[in-house]
């Protein structure tokens, strides 16, 4: 079963920090972002390779907002477009503020369990699945 969670973040507030506690709110243990539209006036992501992070300052447009949600970590890739219509993207770190709204759809699934474990083949915590139909 699919529960979907809506919320509209507010003008300040932090997008990862906003979903983490949405996470913890709704017992979420296996999630996705639906949808994600608003706009944010400080920017912080991780890039490619994981080395280098970039945090801006400026009005952006939200274009795309992707995560897989589990109860201790939530993954998650951001999209935002400049004034020009330039998109940057890279991996959602706390410190990018919401500048006007946030209108955010989160999708809970009740059947499934997200775990991370650490895969000596990448050297990250991966993403585990299982279900909870038993």
């Amino acid at each position: 079963m699919i529960t979907p969670i809506a919320t509209r973040l507010i003008r300040g507030q932090d997008l990862k920090l906003e979903l983490q506690k949405l996470v913890t709110a709704h017992n979420i243990s296996a999630g996705s972002v639906a949808s994600c539209v608003g706009c944010v006036s400080q920017l912080n992501i991780r890039l490619a390779n994981a080395n280098n992070t970039k945090l801006v300052q400026a009005a952006f447009e939200i274009v795309s907002v992707m995560a897989t949600l589990t109860p201790n970590h939530q993954h998650v890739h951001i999209s935002v477009a400049d004034e020009n219509g330039d998109v940057i993207g890279g991996h959602l770190l706390e410190g990018t503020i919401i500048a006007t709204t946030a209108e955010l759809i989160v999708h809970r699934y009740d059947t499934l369990s997200f775990h991370r474990e650490h895969d000596d083949s990448t050297g990250y915590t991966e993403l585990t699945i299982s279900s909870n139909n038993q």
